[in-house]
């Protein structure tokens, strides 16, 4: 008995291992890429915040169900007016200084400032308002669709009047 058991550990341990790298190699991409700072592609930014913002999608689709990363770069004073976003966000500051305030309303008086080498998570439905002190670039983990709703739709750029 002890034999049988001896030889079906080790078997079952190693059946057990390879169906679990299988597994994860299954959840990753096929393909490799990475993205020294001179190949990054700087697009327009979503109509969806202020013009004058830069987006560069490294990784999914943040329009399509599932993760993706993506990277934008923000002019000094660059304000996106309070918003909530449906699904968690995941923020790591790259370069300059995110400011970020809670509520419905800007109060930079309780700001937090994060410097580059931040990160910060915060939940779905979270109110908050976000600002650039000097060029700044952060990077968005998050599983889409990505989104932003205003709490005031008047600030919601995509509100704006086009102009005849």
């Amino acid at each position: 008995m002890r034999t049988i058991f001896g030889s079906a550990l080790p078997m079952l341990l190693a059946v057990t291992f390879s169906l679990a790298r299988l597994s994860a190699e299954e959840t990753q991409s096929a393909d490799m890429r990475l993205y020294p700072p001179t190949t990054i592609e700087w697009k327009a930014g979503p109509a969806a915040i202020p013009p004058g913002a830069k987006m560069a999608v490294l990784e999914g689709d943040p329009t399509k169900e599932g993760p993706f990363v993506v990277r934008f770069q923000f002019p000094d004073a660059y304000h996106i007016a309070p918003h909530t976003h449906p699904k968690t966000e995941r923020v790591t500051v790259i370069s300059g200084d995110l400011y970020l305030a809670t509520g419905e309303t800007l109060d930079r008086a309780n700001a937090k400032k994060l410097p580059a080498g931040s990160f910060g998570y915060w939940p779905a439905g979270m109110k908050h308002t976000a600002w650039s002190e000097g060029e700044t670039v952060i990077q968005l983990h998050g599983i889409g669709p990505w989104q932003i709703n205003y709490v005031n739709p008047s600030d919601d750029p995509r509100n704006a009047k086009k102009s005849p």
